[in-house]
């Protein structure tokens, strides 16, 4: 884990687990006067023209309301939440991290072209993923984005 702390403000890199995808790369920003923004690193820089990619991400914001879809300025797709400072604490924080693993497990097969070469998911073996926990917990609040259990 990576922290940086700039003017009041600071921020983690991390790597985290879905139930099917591994080694995510999420960013949490905590900046006490505006509230935490969680930002889950969807896939890499996308180069099919990016038509398609938007409309799927127009999609997706449209289904799934808790979650914002976008580019990044180097075309790298990700999901957010923003958690007002109000609203934030560790529970907050911990539901914010849960739904991104989750819609992020949700979307795997719309997803895997953009991941991996041939858009073919790697077997993941006997591996558990290391969030499963953080997951559990949040299962019952998150809805059918749990999957199943």
């Amino acid at each position: 884990m990576k922290r940086i702390d700039l003017e009041g403000i600071s921020s983690w890199d991390l790597r985290l687990d879905g139930r099917r995808r591994f080694d995510i790369p999420v960013t949490v920003v905590l900046d006490p006067g505006v509230g935490a923004f969680v930002w889950l690193h969807v896939a890499p820089p996308i180069g099919d023209g990016l038509r398609r990619s938007y409309r799927k991400m127009l999609r997706w914001n449209d289904e799934f309301p808790f979650v914002k879809f976008s580019l990044t300025t180097d075309d790298r797709p990700i999901a957010a939440v923003e958690i007002p400072p109000g609203r934030l604490d560790r529970d907050a924080l911990g539901l914010g991290i849960a739904r991104l693993l989750a819609i992020c497990d949700l979307l795997l097969e719309e997803t895997a072209e953009w991941i991996w070469i041939g858009g073919r998911v790697p077997d993941p073996g006997a591996r558990v993923g290391r969030q499963a926990d953080l997951l559990e917990r949040y299962a019952d609040r998150l809805g059918e984005l749990a999957g199943p259990r």
